[in-house]
This record gives C-alpha cells, structure tokens and sequence, in this order.
C-alpha cells in the first residue's frame, strides 16, 4: 500500500492535485483507492465528481457533542464505526472519506483514538491512499493515518507559495512524522517564472521534482461542474503530472 500526503498553502491547487493523482490510479487500474478530504474546505467531492453523504467532523458531532442518544445494544466504539462507514462515499474505483470540521465545543479525545483506529484499519483495504491536507498537516500530527511514504508539498508560481510550502516541509520535520520521501511540485507555472523562481526554490532547500503548468482546461472543468476524472489524457495537467506520478507509484 502507498500512502500519499497533499499538502500545500490554500488555493496552490493542492486538491488538483490530489485528484489528478486518483485520476492516474483509476485509469491505470490501482484500485482500490483511498480518499481522505482532510482539508477543512473538504471540496474533493467536488473534483471527484461524488456527493459526500456526511463528514468525519459530523459524525464525531452526532455521537458526542452534549447528551446525544447513541442508539440501544450499541458501544461508543460502534457507533462511532458506524457513522464513518456510512461518511464513505464510493466512486468508481475509490471511496472518498470528508473529514470536515467539528462544529462544537468539547473534548473529542475518545472519539478521535477511534477515528485512528477505524481509518488504521479501513486503509488496509486498499491499494493506495492519497490525502489532501491543510496547510498545519493537523490530521498527519494527529496519526490518523499509517506511515506516509511520499509527502507532497504544492506551491503555485509566487513567493508566498514557497514559503508556505517550505514552512510545511518545516513542520513535518518538527512534528518528527514518519515520512518516506518529501517532494516539491512547483504548479501553475510558465518557463519564464520557473526560471525567475529557481534561486529562491534552491535557496529555501526545497525538493523540487516537477513543474506543471496552468492549465485552462481545469477552470472549464470548474464552470461546469465536472469531475476532474473526465479530463482528456492530452490536457496539460494530465500530461505534466503524469510523469510525477510514474515516478512516485514506481518508488514509493
């Protein structure tokens, strides 16, 4: 099993990404894929093309936020099972997990030594597992999921993009999580501010392995509310990921 970590400064096209990477798996028949939304504007529904029934974060509400009733002959343990079984939105060859945001207030200690425990389980159900994350890399501190073998940190083509990408790499190394491999995708980007961007790329130390470019066909994707999986193999994005990803699933 591969376990891949998106992470990267909001609006870097991270979630892209992220769904560009299913997309690969699905078409060259890695499946069963793993989905985890962990970033808390959850929209990989949106660029999977899937509806996402509940998230985590509601789940985790409904059995323990105030004196919610969980229902008769059921433990905690099973409730909570059962509530994140029934967030498992299913694709065509992946199922998606939203994790979403608590809404209230409380302690969520118990519950969340549960969701560990569930997605530590569920994920060896799969071949791959691609998570996309926030920035803080809140739910990989938190061990919700088993050894990343490839961190992948996204900036888009802008200063404050590498530096929010080199404080992520910053913090996987504070945070001491067991990462295999950290790599850097420089997105959105043309020759010329690749080339403008390479001192600052070389002097912040970050582990550049692939440049993509802007591609016009993902905001048509957008406007019309298609899933990233029906982009055609000839779309730039596709074809500038495509060798990332054949080098990530080939090593990790």
């Amino acid at each position: 099993m591969t376990t891949i970590a998106v992470a990267g400064k909001g609006g870097t096209g991270k979630t892209t990404i992220a769904s560009l990477a299913v997309r690969y798996l699905v078409k060259k028949r890695e499946t069963p894929v793993l989905v985890v939304d962990a970033d808390p504007n959850s929209n990989m529904g949106l660029t999977l093309g899937i509806e996402v029934p509940i998230t985590i974060g509601s789940a985790r509400e409904q059995g323990f936020a105030g004196d919610r009733d969980i229902p008769g002959g059921m433990t905690k343990d099973q409730f909570v099972e059962y509530k994140m079984q029934e967030a498992l939105a299913e694709g065509d060859g992946f199922d998606l997990l939203t994790m979403g945001r608590p809404e209230g207030a409380g302690c969520y200690c118990f519950a969340n030594n549960i969701i560990r425990r569930y997605m530590d389980g569920l994920a060896g159900d799969y071949r791959h597992v691609i998570m996309d994350n926030e920035a803080g890399l809140e739910h990989l501190s938190r061990r919700t999921t088993r050894k990343t073998d490839v961190l992948l940190v996204i900036s888009d083509a802008g200063m404050r993009g590498l530096m929010a990408a080199h404080r992520v790499l910053e913090l996987a190394d504070e945070m001491k999580l067991d990462v295999g491999e950290k790599m850097f995708v420089l997105n959105r980007s043309t020759p010329e501010s690749a080339a403008a961007l390479q001192p600052e790329i070389e002097r912040l130390q970050l582990p550049l392995v692939a440049t993509l470019p802007e591609d016009p066909g993902l905001f048509a994707a957008e406007v019309a509310g298609h899933s990233l999986l029906e982009l055609p193999d000839d779309s730039p994005s596709v074809g500038g990921a495509t060798p990332l990803f054949d080098k990530i699933f080939a090593t990790a």
